[in-house]
């Protein structure tokens, strides 16, 4: 049968009816009466309830008798609903029987009709209902899963992205994050900072493969491993193998990893100790430009061998200097039209054009914004990995 489209305002769209009827005379009778009455509904005829159940997910509603071939009573109605519990049901019987139809109603029904007093125009108005508050209380369900959703991603956020502990007044940090668009769905994306009683200054930056609400409670669990024991001053390798130890316990499935980079700023802030597990060096925002720091040893990133050997190197801090810590997802988008990515090098050239070190100093939170703004924009629009990033600023003491 052609579907039209319907002016009813209860039906916004042209319906698929599921007409689930063994008597072929009664199936003929309902399908003249809603040609009349509504002509815009296409009817789909199944005379069992195997059959209905295999087409239940195709329409909008489903006009059901209780008895038939395979199923009789409000069985049929049970494993209709079942099977496909967001296609609303309208129960239409032989039995004149009110009892009856309360107990359909509480099984899921959105109404009964007895076939002996119905006509097309009380027919198709049932039908148009059901569709109606059908399609209200998937909209209402949606619309919960997704406040409830938010508010999971809210708490995870708060748990990856934390206040650092900074408590040196020459010493800066601004971070930034940005989900990416595959996604209403919270990454790994995680970072942190804590100052230690002798003035060292760690900061971390890490992003758990993958995406979803798992991943997030990973990386939320590894940024508080990583505060704890670092607040315990316990030596960064052990702390790396301890989070390396943590990752393999606590993920949900054995090919998960993570890239991890871990500074350590020397109390009088002209020198760094850099850790990197597959995680991209920082780079450093100079007075002369900007260049990603010349880290000739990267360690593999968490989760994937045993027992590593993490060995840091040292790279000397000008006088003044800002330092960019990113996860990939800021450079593996493109650099413009075509498939070239943005990569390093075109990663640096944008903070220069920025303003680099100076803006850097002066405003680094309109910096940070700025920069990630302008890498989305030459990507043609948000990143489909998430972004999180970190600008640390200093002058030695």
């Amino acid at each position: 049968m052609p579907r039209t489209a319907t002016s009813d305002p209860d039906v916004r769209d042209p319906a698929v009816l599921l007409l689930v009827e063994d008597d072929e005379g009664d199936a003929f009778l309902v399908r003249e009466l809603l040609t009349d009455a509504a002509p815009e509904i296409s009817i789909l005829t199944v005379a069992t309830l195997a059959d209905a159940e295999a087409q239940a997910t195709r329409a909008d509603c489903a006009l059901l008798d209780l008895g038939l071939p395979d199923s009789s009573g409000l069985e049929g109605l049970v494993r209709l609903r079942r099977v496909a519990p967001e296609t609303p049901v309208v129960v239409l019987t032989g039995l004149d029987d009110a009892h009856l139809g309360i107990e359909a109603v509480r099984a899921g029904a959105h109404d009964y009709l007895s076939k002996g007093g119905v006509d097309g125009e009380r027919l198709a108005r049932a039908i148009r209902y059901a569709i109606a508050r059908g399609r209200a209380e998937r909209s209402e369900r949606a619309l919960l899963e997704a406040q409830l959703h938010a508010q999971e991603n809210a708490r995870l956020e708060r748990g990856l992205l934390p206040t650092a502990l900074v408590r040196d007044p020459g010493t800066r940090l601004l971070a930034g994050y940005r989900p990416g668009r595959r996604r209403a769905v919270l990454g790994g994306d995680f970072y942190d900072a804590v100052e230690l009683d002798d003035g060292t200054l760690h900061v971390a930056i890490g992003d758990v493969c993958g995406h979803g609400a798992d991943e997030a409670a990973l990386g939320v669990c590894l940024r508080i491993a990583w505060r704890s024991l670092t607040l315990a001053q316990r030596p960064a390798p052990e702390v790396l193998r301890t989070m390396d130890r943590l990752l393999v316990h606590e993920r949900h499935r054995p090919d998960l990893f993570t890239t991890f980079a871990l500074l350590a700023v020397a109390p009088d802030r002209r020198s760094v100790d850099v850790w990197l597990a597959g995680h991209p060096p920082p780079v450093l925002i100079g007075e002369d430009g900007s260049r990603e720091l010349a880290i000739d040893r990267v360690h593999l990133p968490l989760g994937l061998v045993d027992d590593q050997r993490w060995e840091p190197r040292t790279v000397a801090l000008p006088e003044r200097w800002t330092l960019l810590l990113y996860t990939d997802g800021l450079i593996e988008g493109r650099a413009g039209d075509g498939p070239v990515r943005l990569g390093v090098d075109g990663l640096t050239e944008a903070v220069d054009a920025l303003g680099g070190a100076a803006r850097a100093t002066a405003a680094g939170d309109e910096l940070l914004d700025a920069l990630i703004d302008h890498v989305e924009q030459l990507n043609g629009g948000p990143h489909a990995d998430d972004v999180a990033a970190v600008l640390v600023s200093s002058r030695a003491r």
